[in-house]
Parts: C-alpha cells; sequence; structure tokens
C-alpha cells in the first residue's frame, strides 16, 4: 500500500515532466519546419558604378616606352615590354596614377593612399548619386584590394570619407587576385542571408604605384604592361522592398580553387628577384592553369544552368569516350553555355586569356565584345574589369528583362569564380560615366600595334 502512495505522489511531477518533454519536441520540429520551408532570401543588385580616370591619366605607348627609356633599364628589358605592349590589345587610353607618369616614378605610401582614395571614394560617391542612399544606410561594406593593404585597412577610410554608422560590418579583401570582386559578391550573400533586411556595399579596385616593376625579371615586367587604373562600386541588398528597383537578382555562385596543386599557386606569385627587387611574377603556364581552372568551375556550374538537353550530350560523350578508350579517343562534347546565358563578362585579364575562353567554349564574337572592349580601352582592371564589361551591354542598350549573365573571373591562387545574375527589369539603363562615348564602339583591334 505504502509503494502504491508513493507512486500516485509522484504522478504529478511525471506529468509535468512528460509534458514538457512533448513541448521540447514540438518547438524543435517547429523549428525544423520553419527552417526547412521559410522563404528563400533572395540577393538584389541595385545597381553599381565603374571609376573612369581623367583623360589626365591616360598613358599613351609612346609615353609608356618613353618613361621606360629615361628609367635607366636595360635594353632587354625594354624590348620585352613593348613586344607585349605591342600585343596587349590596348588603347592609347589607358590610365595609370600620375604618380607613374613622371620620369622618375615615386614610389610612397602616401601616393599609394592617394591613388587607392582617389578611385574608391569617386565612384563610391558615383553609385550613391545613382541610388540616392544615404552612406548611413550601409549595413555591410567590404573592399578588395589585392596589392595593397594599408593600416586602417581602405574599408575604414570610406567609412571616414563618407562618415557611416559605427555599427556598419566592415571586412577588406586583400591577396585575393584578380578574382576578389566575385569573392567578396559571394561574402556580401552570405552575410546579407544571415541579416536580413541589409544593404551591402562592395568597392573592388587595385592599386598600382607600389608594385610597380622596374628590374630584369621578364615574368614580373609583365604586370606593367599589363595592369591599369580601375574601380568599381556595387550595392546589393536583401530587402524585398529592393526588388522593385533593382536591375539584377542573384542566381548562382561558384567558387573552384585550385591552390592545392603547387603548379597552379605558384601561377601568379609575388617574391623577390635576383636583385632583391619585389615584383609579381606571371608563369609562362597561366593559359594551361587557367583552363584547368574553369574547368572545373564549369564541371560545379553546369548542372545549375545548362539545359538538360545540353547535360545528356555532355554525360554521352564522357561515356562514349571511356567505351572507345583501347580503340581511338573521342572528344568530349563541349556544352553550348549559350544556351544558358545571354550575356558574358569574361575577366579581362589579357588577350590571350579571352580569346582561350572565346576558343574552348565556342563563343562568337558578339559574346567576347564586352570583354576585348573593356580590355582595350581600360586595360586589365583587375577585379573590376566584370562590371565595366557589364556596364558595356547596358550602355549598348543589349540587357533585356530576363537575361542572364555571367561573370567569369581568373585570379592568383589559381582561383577561377563564376557569379549568375538575371536582369529583372526591362527598362533603359542610364548610359553610365565610364562608358559615356560608347557610340564609338566596337572597333577593330589589330593583333600587332607596332610603337615607333
Amino acid at each position: 500500500m505504502a509503494m502504491t502512495l508513493q507512486h500516485v505522489s509522484c504522478l504529478p511531477e511525471l506529468i509535468i515532466s512528460s509534458t514538457h518533454h512533448f513541448m521540447m519536441v514540438v518547438v524543435a520540429g517547429l523549428v525544423v519546419l520553419y527552417l526547412m520551408y521559410r522563404r528563400k532570401v533572395t540577393i538584389y543588385l541595385i545597381d553599381f558604378a565603374c571609376y573612369r580616370p581623367p583623360d589626365s591619366y591616360r598613358l599613351p605607348m609612346s609615353v609608356f616606352v618613353e618613361n621606360i627609356f629615361l628609367d635607366n633599364m636595360d635594353p632587354d628589358s625594354i624590348a620585352f615590354q613593348i613586344k607585349i605592349l605591342e600585343k596587349s590589345g590596348f588603347s592609347e587610353e589607358t590610365c595609370v596614377p600620375p604618380s607613374l607618369t613622371r620620369l622618375s616614378p615615386r614610389k610612397s605610401l602616401s601616393f599609394a593612399m592617394e591613388e587607392a582614395v582617389t578611385v574608391m571614394c569617386s565612384v563610391v560617391t558615383d553609385l550613391f548619386q545613382k541610388t540616392n542612399i544615404n552612406p548611413k544606410a550601409i549595413d555591410i561594406l567590404i573592399s578588395n584590394s589585392s596589392m595593397f593593404c594599408p593600416t586602417p585597412s581602405l574599408s575604414a577610410a570610406v567609412i571616414n570619407k563618407f562618415k557611416m554608422k559605427s555599427n556598419v560590418m566592415s571586412f577588406h579583401l586583400s591577396g585575393m587576385g584578380c578574382s576578389a570582386g566575385v569573392i567578396a559578391v559571394d561574402l556580401a550573400k552570405d552575410l546579407l542571408r544571415v541579416h536580413r533586411n541589409s544593404l551591402a556595399l562592395i568597392v573592388s579596385t587595385e592599386t598600382l604605384l607600389l608594385n610597380w616593376y622596374t628590374g630584369k625579371n621578364p615574368s614580373m615586367l609583365i604586370t606593367n604592361c599589363l595592369f591599369r587604373m580601375g574601380g568599381a562600386a556595387v550595392l546589393l541588398s536583401s530587402q524585398e522592398q529592393d526588388k522593385s528597383r533593382a536591375k539584377y537578382e542573384l542566381q548562382h555562385l561558384v567558387r573552384t580553387n585550385k591552390a592545392q596543386d603547387d603548379r597552379s599557386h605558384a601561377c601568379v606569385f609575388q617574391d623577390v628577384d635576383s636583385e632583391n627587387m619585389v615584383g609579381v611574377s606571371i608563369s609562362k603556364n597561366i593559359l594551361h592553369v587557367a583552363g584547368d581552372a574553369l574547368k572545373a568551375n564549369i564541371a560545379a556550374l553546369g548542372p545549375l544552368v545548362l539545359p538538360f538537353s545540353e547535360q545528356l550530350r555532355y554525360g554521352l560523350s564522357i561515356v562514349r569516350q571511356k567505351i572507345m578508350w583501347n580503340t581511338r579517343r573521342s572528344s568530349i562534347y563541349v556544352p553550348d553555355f549559350k544556351k544558358a546565358f545571354d550575356h558574358f563578362c569574361i575577366h579581362a585579364g589579357g588577350r590571350a586569356v579571352i580569346q582561350a575562353i572565346e576558343r574552348n567554349l565556342g563563343l562568337r564574337k558578339q559574346d567576347v565584345e564586352p570583354s576585348k572592349m573593356t580590355l582595350y580601352k581600360f586595360g586589365n582592371t583587375s577585379s573590376s574589369s566584370v562590371w565595366y564589361e557589364l556596364c558595356y551591354i547596358e550602355a549598348k542598350g543589349r540587357m533585356k528583362r530576363g537575361d542572364r549573365v555571367w561573370q567569369i573571373t581568373l585570379g592568383s591562387g589559381f582561383k577561377c569564380n563564376s557569379a549568375v545574375w538575371k536582369c529583372i527589369h526591362n527598362s533603359e539603363f542610364e548610359i553610365a560615366n565610364a562608358w559615356n562615348d560608347i557610340y564609338r564602339y566596337p572597333v577593330e583591334v589589330p593583333n600587332v600595334v607596332k610603337i615607333n
């Protein structure tokens, strides 16, 4: 009888405990259901702006050659740079900071900082004016400059210039190469999905002055001939109400990093030469390395964007090659990415890079026109080049509602990154300052330009 009374006395506690566990299970189930079925956060690209240097910053090829002659470079180094420049596909309008056009280039931290702040603040000002955004409305700020990383950071310089709010989340990406712009978009995407209803500002540039190489190593002299002044600012949002004014919606972002491979890791490398002079060497293997990275990136991106028919043809070609391995080699089918994308923005890293991607992907002349014209007019502006190309497409009036654009970026490491955007409005895009002379383009770019 005592045992029975004791059990009866414990019943309320057992009931309470069981109810507590039941409620915990219900709450956990509701959380799981919420996570499974909650509305996906869409990332919108409200607008972007590209930096156009003043005409006084232009570096005509004849001035470039004169400067390296007067800078007492050895004859072999001069001849090598002229050869690279003649095949670069550049116009006479590419620009460098004024400190580099002096007869004796003046390298200093203050000049480098002036160069970076000039580009970044100018392009951010343009973007704020275009979008009518108050700087204090920015919740996330990401800047990137691969070769210049001062203290305080470049993102701090932007915050100081525009007096942004004290709780803005700021980041600076360095050492990420020419693909840093898309990496910044990926970082912004993740932050915007965690911090909903936020605005993110991305500022991409590259600073030339401190990395101007005056030694004799040919692989390090290439950077003098390819890189030019430029920058871009991009405004992203995770606010649903911004859909009505946004230009694009981010659909996919795929990143590929081949740094585990020694050849890829050393392909673009900052080092010292035999005379202890700092420079960035670009390997002769860069096209092969870039090709391998691009193939891996495409393999990951293809299933996300290609129609089933193209994926099937690609899969069957692989099967056919494996079956016929002991008789004759069967070529693997290259999917037609023109069926997935309306526009292509290929990083303007160099003429050979653009031509290789054009050939390997079976693209048309008009598909690579934005990349070739960006390289021609602005040179290699590093991480901002794909934004100049998107700006070119808009200025030409080719972007329509529903169009999909593929941004392909390549950078040291070695990395290949892709961003896929969908145009969500069929409105007339305002011709941006960077291409206010768009009526002049496209132009025929000769294979070789002789420099007198």
